[in-house]
């Protein structure tokens, strides 16, 4: 730190008579601690200079300068920049870090083929695009009621009745920005410090965070590839406790794919009914991305499980309305109104434009009508295509999806292997950092769904896109050769 004695360019001052000795000043308000504490915040600076000096040498922008360097690291030391523990406890998504590095290396030139985020290639069907900009264009353009208008949770509660054999009324359906914000806000709804949230896996990135938010713990419940990702009904009634407060259910799932069929489904509900404080929380979100024969049932449909499951639905995906953010949650009222109450502090009413957008969604017709029977038409075609290619490769397990659109692919039969001018595989991420730096491929590790053994790839791409990735994929892999016998 610069020494007030010790300057350049001095400018000379002429003695004064010698004057009483004064009181030396605090400065609260300047930074630099004295010798003899480091936590200080403040320092004495004498008022005249020490016996035996016959000038003092200073330079009034030195001066200004120090003192200005003093009062920053004063405020600096101050600042507590500590983050709640909720919020530390949080861990980024792996989905959209993983996109978003392939958005990266294509920019920078580097033809990466991004197979990792969950979003139809498809444009949002015509009627549905005209719909928002009619919506523009009359005006529609304001703010609406916190849960939704009118009109488009009449029209949600119609959609219930017909295709899922639920019975809402308006007040009993909160419409938000997404169907993810519908998660946020049901698990903060009913989940208390302390309790717990029961999580079949492989899941969704964002469910135990979600748990962590709420200050629960999320209770993962592990599933096998050869139940085709299924929960088993014992393994449930063997974790359920007096904490247990929310159960959620994914079907379609994300990340395999895999459907509940109606029986198992019963059997779910026979366990959780014997716990009065044990809540569902049943996403189906890809509920129209369905291949036959599979069916779906929802889970409030079943005997006795109305009063206690939050159902959430949304646009984003048998639409193709990512971009729109428009999903919503059907539960019993005082659930809503829980949601809605955090939803009216967080971010009010959903897009009016949006919404105008999700009525004409739920006009196409049965399931969506012809526009989402073409990409679910589509989306199978790949599915066929990738099950065959990767079944072809020595050491992979593969269940075949029923419904979304996502494979998720056991390798782990490779862990363990080196390979020439990359290292050994250890686990599913180092496996996709293999597959992104030899194959150009982005997929998302397993390890983020819960289940090492497997990643999952996304086929919401064009086919010919997959064709591409798949023959790099086996490129690749031929590098590789399983470290054990399968």
């Amino acid at each position: 730190m610069p020494c007030l004695h010790n300057i350049t360019q001095p400018l000379q001052l002429h003695p004064t008579p010698p004057r009483k000795p004064t009181t030396p000043m605090a400065f609260s308000s300047v930074a630099t601690p004295s010798p003899s504490s480091s936590s200080s915040s403040s320092f004495t600076l004498p008022t005249k200079p020490s016996p035996g000096a016959g000038s003092v040498s200073f330079s009034r922008a030195s001066w200004e300068g120090t003192r200005k360097a003093r009062m920053a690291a004063v405020r600096a030391e101050a600042v507590d920049t500590s983050i709640s523990p909720r919020v530390s406890a949080l861990r980024p998504s792996k989905t959209m870090a993983i996109t978003d590095q392939a958005s990266a290396l294509r920019q920078a030139g580097v033809p990466v083929i991004g197979l990792a985020a969950g979003e139809p290639d498809f444009d949002t069907p015509a009627a549905i695009a005209e719909a928002g900009m009619n919506a523009i264009r009359d005006g529609s353009t304001r703010y609406t009621p916190n849960a939704g208008t009118m009109e488009l949770r009449k029209a949600i509660c119609n959609k219930l009745q017909e295709e899922n054999g639920l019975s809402y009324s308006p007040d009993q359906v909160l419409v938000s920005n997404g169907a993810k914000q519908c998660i946020t806000q049901a698990v903060l709804a009913v989940c208390s410090p302390g309790d717990e949230v029961l999580i079949p896996a492989p899941f969704w990135v964002s469910y135990p965070e979600m748990a962590r938010l709420a200050g629960a713990t999320p209770v993962i419940l592990p599933t096998s590839i050869s139940d085709n990702f299924l929960l088993k009904p014992e393994s449930l009634a063997s974790v359920i406790t007096e904490k247990s407060r929310l159960l959620i259910l994914c079907s379609p799932s994300n990340p395999t794919g895999s459907v509940y069929p109606r029986e198992l489904l019963e059997e779910i509900a026979d366990i959780v009914k014997k716990y009065p404080r044990l809540l569902v929380l049943s996403d189906e979100i890809y509920e129209h991305i369905i291949y036959h024969p599979a069916k779906h049932t929802s889970f409030a449909a079943l005997p006795g499980m109305w009063d206690r499951t939050l159902t959430v639905n949304g646009f984003s995906k048998a639409f193709a309305m990512t971009g729109w953010r428009l999903g919503y949650l059907a539960a019993p009222k005082h659930f809503v109104s829980a949601c809605g109450k955090i939803q009216s502090q967080y971010t009010s009413g959903a897009s009016s434009i949006s919404q105008k957008a999700g009525l004409a969604a739920l006009n196409l017709g049965y399931a969506g009508g012809e526009a989402v029977s073409t990409m679910v038409k589509a989306f199978q075609e790949r599915r066929d295509y990738l099950v065959r290619s990767f079944k072809e490769l020595p050491g992979v397990k593969i269940s075949e999806p029923q419904g979304a659109f996502y494979l998720f692919i056991d390798f782990s039969s490779y862990y363990g292997s080196e390979v020439e001018g990359f290292g050994t595989i250890k686990d599913s991420e180092t496996l996709c950092m293999f597959l992104l730096e030899k194959a150009q491929v982005a997929l998302v590790p397993g390890d983020a769904f819960g289940d090492d053994k497997g990643v999952r790839m996304s086929y919401a791409a064009a086919l010919s896109t997959l064709q591409d990735a798949m023959e790099k994929i086996k490129e690749a892999m031929a590098l590789v050769r399983p470290p054990v016998a399968v």
